[in-house]
C-alpha cells in the first residue's frame, strides 16, 4: 500500500503533487477508459467559463472579508447558481474540479504578475468559496460523493491531457483549506476513512459504496478486502510501530557482549528489512514525488539500523574473545543507541490522526519550512567568516600546525550560543578577536532573533487556522491509503511474506484468479486478529446505519442527548416557531442596510399614499366637472346669482 507523507514545501503549494508517476494520455484514450467521463477539452472550456465569471465578479481589489463571509455581497446566490451550471446539464459533475483548476491558475498568475498579486489571491479565494458553497448546498449526498468529489477528470495542459484526478485529490495537493474544511468534503473523507466508500473491485480508480454496509451479520465482514479501509490500515501501522519500539527497547537494554544476535534483535532487523523494502517499493512506484520530510526521516533511521546490522555481521565474522570482535560489536551497539531519539519521534508519524498530535505536527512542519530562510542566510555568512578565519590562520607565519578543527569548533559553539572569546586572544591579534566578535554578534543577535521571529510567525499562522490545517492533514492521510492502492494489502513486516513466499515463487506461473485466492487466504491468516476486530467494528456501524435509515437520518448520524425527545416536539407546526421567527435578528444583512431598507419601504408607502390621494383628487374634480356639464342652465342660474 502506498503510504506517502510528503512535506508541503514552497513548490507544493502552487502545483499539484502526484502520488503516481505522470502518464500523459490522449483525450480519446481517456474517453475510452471512462465512457461516462467528460472530455478534457470540455473540462478545460468549463474551467475557462468559470475563470471569466470569477474575473467579472471580482474585477478589482476588495476586502477579503467580503468574499469569505457567509452571506457575501459579492458571491451572491445568483453567482453561485451560475457557477454551478457553468457546465450545463451534461457536465455539472466537473464544476468543483474546474474551480480547483481556476484556483491553481489564479495563484500561479499572482506569482507571475506581482503587480496584481493581491487581486490574484483574492480571485483564488473566491474560487475556493464558490466550491465550498456548492459542496455545502448539494443535498444529494450520493451525487456529491460519486460525481462532484470522487470522480476523476483531466484538463488540457500544453495541449495534452493531464493525469486523471478527483476534486478531493486536487484539493489536498493544492492545500485548498476552505474546500477541505467544508462539511461535505469532510463527510466524504469520513466515509473513505471508515471504508464505507471503497474502490471498485474491477477499476480501483472509481469509488462505489460498500455493498455490505448495512449487513448486521458478523461473518459477512470478515474478509481481507476490508483491510483496504484507511482506518484499519492506520490502526495496524500504529500497532506494528509500538511493537517495533518495544523490540528496540528490549534490544538496546540487553547488550550481548559476545556479539551474538539474539531472537529479539533478529526480529528487530526483520522488521527493519520489511520497512526498507516497503520504502523502496514506494519510491520505485512514485518516484521523486515520494520524498518528503517523514520519508527522509525514516530512511535515515533505517540507514542507521542497517549500519548497525552490518557492523554486527562483521563482528560475528571475527574470532571469539578478540579485540576486533569487541570493537565492531561495541560500534554496532553505539549506532543502535544513537538512533533511540528517532525511534521515539517516529511514533508521532502514526499519531497524526489524533487532533492534538496532528495540530502539533502541522506546526512543526511549518516551522521547518520557515527555517529555510534562516539556513540560507546562515550558510552564506558561515562560509564568509570561515574563509576569513582560514585566511588569518594561513597568513600567520609563527603559528603552530593548522587550526582548522579549532576554527570549526569555536564557530559551532558560537552558533549554539556558547562562544569562546578567550581562545581568540592569540589568534592573529587584533584581527582574529575583532572578527570573532563580529561573527558572534551577527549569529547570536541578528540571525537567531530572525529565526525566533520566523518560528513565532509560523506558530501564529498555524494556530490561527489550526482546525482547517488539521482537517487538511487528515484528508492527506486518508488519501495516502486510497490514491494508489495495491490489490493485496501486505503491510510491513508481512510484505516480506508477499515478496518471498507469493510473488517470487507463485505469481509468475499461477493464473490471476488462483493467485488472487491464494493471496486472500494468506492475508486472512496473517491479519486474522485484525479481521475479527474490523468485522466487529463494521457490525457496530451497520446496526447504527440501519437504525439511522429507519429514522430517515444520515448514515453517520449519532443520537445526542438533546435529540432524545425529538419525536415529542414539532416546532415547524407550532406557535413557538412564529414567535422565534419574529424575535430573531436578520443575520444576512447588517443593521445599516436593514434601516435603509426600512426607510425606503416607508418612503415607498408614503409615495403610494400621495399618488393615491392625487388620483382621488383628480377623480373628484372630473366628477364635479361632469356634474356641472349635466346640470340644466335654469338650475345653475340661481346659484350663479
Amino acid at each position: 500500500m502506498v503510504d506517502i507523507r510528503h512535506h508541503h514545501g514552497y513548490a507544493s503549494r502552487y502545483a499539484p503533487r502526484r502520488l503516481m508517476p505522470p502518464r500523459i494520455r490522449h483525450p480519446s484514450d481517456l474517453m475510452e477508459d471512462h465512457p461516462t467521463g467528460i472530455d478534457p477539452k470540455t473540462v478545460t472550456l468549463v474551467a475557462m467559463r468559470i475563470k471569466y465569471l470569477v474575473e467579472e465578479t471580482v474585477p478589482c481589489e476588495l476586502e477579503e472579508e467580503q468574499i469569505i463571509k457567509p452571506h457575501s455581497p459579492i458571491l451572491t446566490s445568483r453567482v453561485i447558481d451560475l457557477c454551478r451550471n457553468a457546465g450545463g446539464d451534461d457536465n455539472k459533475s466537473c464544476v468543483i474540479y474546474c474551480l480547483l483548476v481556476c484556483f491553481q491558475w489564479f495563484r500561479w498568475q499572482s506569482l507571475k504578475e506581482l503587480y496584481d498579486a493581491d487581486l490574484g489571491q483574492l480571485r483564488a479565494t473566491a474560487c475556493q468559496m464558490l466550491a465550498k458553497r456548492i459542496i455545502e448546498s448539494t443535498e444529494n449526498q450520493e451525487y456529491l460523493f460519486e460525481e462532484l468529489l470522487l470522480k476523476r477528470f483531466s484538463h488540457l495542459q500544453n495541449g495534452e491531457a493531464t493525469a486523471p484526478m478527483s476534486a478531493v485529490e486536487r484539493a489536498v495537493d493544492l492545500h485548498a483549506l476552505q474546500i477541505i474544511g467544508s462539511s461535505g468534503y469532510q463527510k466524504c473523507m469520513k466515509y473513505l476513512w471508515n471504508g464505507w466508500i471503497i474502490q471498485d473491485e474491477h477499476d480501483p480508480t472509481h469509488f462505489v459504496p460498500y455493498e455490505k454496509l448495512t449487513s448486521t451479520n458478523y461473518w459477512t465482514h470478515v474478509h481481507p478486502d476490508r483491510l483496504k479501509a484507511p482506518a484499519y490500515q492506520n490502526a495496524f501501522q500504529m500497532f506494528v510501530s509500538f511493537i517495533y519500539l518495544g523490540l528496540y527497547t528490549a534490544a538496546i537494554n540487553t547488550v550481548n557482549p559476545d556479539g551474538d544476535i539474539d531472537v529479539i534483535e533478529g526480529i528487530l532487523y526483520v522488521f527493519t528489512l520489511g520497512f526498507v523494502m516497503d520504502e523502496a517499493s514506494k519510491f520505485w512506484k512514485v518516484g521523486r514525488w515520494y520524498l518528503g520530510f517523514w520519508n527522509v526521516f525514516n530512511c535515515i533511521l533505517y540507514a542507521l539500523l542497517t549500519v548497525s546490522f552490518v557492523l554486527r555481521c562483521i563482528a560475528l565474522s571475527q574470532p571469539v574473545d578478540t579485540s576486533e570482535r569487541s570493537k565492531y560489536n561495541t560500534l554496532s551497539y553505539n549506532f543502535l543507541a544513537f538512533s533511540a531519539p528517532m525511534f521515539w519521534c517516529r511514533i508521532l508519524l502514526f499519531l497524526d490522526s489524533f487532533r492534538i498530535f496532528g495540530a502539533m505536527l502541522v506546526i512543526l512542519k511549518q516551522m521547518f519550512q520557515e527555517t529555510f530562510i534562516f539556513f540560507s542566510l546562515l550558510i552564506i555568512i558561515m562560509i564568509g567568516f570561515l574563509q576569513a578565519f582560514m585566511g588569518l590562520d594561513n597568513t600567520d607565519a609563527e603559528k603552530a600546525p593548522p587550526m582548522t578543527g579549532f576554527i570549526f569548533r569555536t564557530m559551532t559553539n558560537a552558533l549554539l550560543q556558547s562562544p569562546d572569546f578567550e581562545s581568540f586572544d592569540q589568534f592573529s591579534p587584533p584581527f582574529g578577536m575583532i572578527l570573532y566578535y563580529i561573527f558572534t554578534f551577527v549569529i547570536m543577535v541578528l540571525l537567531l532573533n530572525i529565526l525566533i521571529a520566523l518560528f513565532n510567525s509560523a506558530y501564529e499562522d498555524i494556530t490561527g487556522n489550526a482546525i482547517d490545517e488539521y482537517m487538511a492533514l487528515f484528508a492527506q492521510k486518508t488519501l495516502q491509503f486510497v490514491r494508489a492502492p495495491d490489490e493485496n494489502v501486505f503491510m510491513p513486516p508481512f510484505n516480506l511474506i508477499e515478496v518471498f513466499f507469493l510473488v517470487i515463487p507463485c505469481e509468475w506461473w499461477m493464473s490471476r484468479k488462483s493467485y488472487a485466492k491464494l493471496n486472500d487466504r494468506v492475508l486472512s491468516v496473517c491479519y486474522l486478529p485484525l479481521l475479527f476486530i474490523s468485522a466487529y467494528v463494521d457490525t457496530y456501524y451497520a446496526r447504527m446505519i440501519v437504525r439511522n435509515r429507519a429514522q430517515n437520518q444520515e448514515d453517520d448520524d449519532e443520537r445526542e442527548e438533546w435529540e432524545e425527545l425529538d419525536s415529542s416536539t414539532d416546532f415547524e407546526n407550532s406557535e413557538w416557531r412564529e414567535k422565534v421567527k419574529n424575535a430573531i435578528p436578520n443575520v444576512e444583512e447588517d443593521v445599516s442596510t436593514q434601516e435603509i431598507k426600512r426607510v425606503g419601504k416607508e418612503l415607498k408607502d408614503l409615495m403610494d399614499r400621495i399618488e393615491k390621494a392625487g388620483l382621488l383628487r383628480e377623480r373628484v374634480e372630473e366628477e364635479d366637472l361632469l356634474l356641472r356639464e349635466e346640470t340644466p342652465e335654469a338650475i345653475r342660474a340661481p346659484d350663479a346669482e
